[in-house]
């Protein structure tokens, strides 16, 4: 649900990684957590939605509802 634009904080991670062939252990476990930290607030956004809001963007209440019961670990 997010995109590439979405994600300031990724973006300063790869501008500040330029000139860098490889990606250290530390800089990819942050952009992992970042991108989970992203799902988890898009996920709780979604719960807050009304039914109007959900049909907007093409969701139903059970498809919010089980995206956002998604386990943190899978995705």
């Amino acid at each position: 649900m997010t995109t590439d634009t979405d994600r300031p904080m990724l973006a300063a991670i790869a501008v500040a990684g330029r000139g860098r062939r490889k990606r250290g252990f530390w800089q990819k476990a942050l952009e992992r957590f970042l991108t989970y930290l992203e799902k988890r607030e898009t996920r709780w956004n979604l719960r807050e939605l009304s039914d109007d809001q959900l049909r907007d963007i093409g969701m139903t209440r059970a498809e919010a509802r089980t995206e956002v019961n998604k386990s943190w670990f899978w995705g």
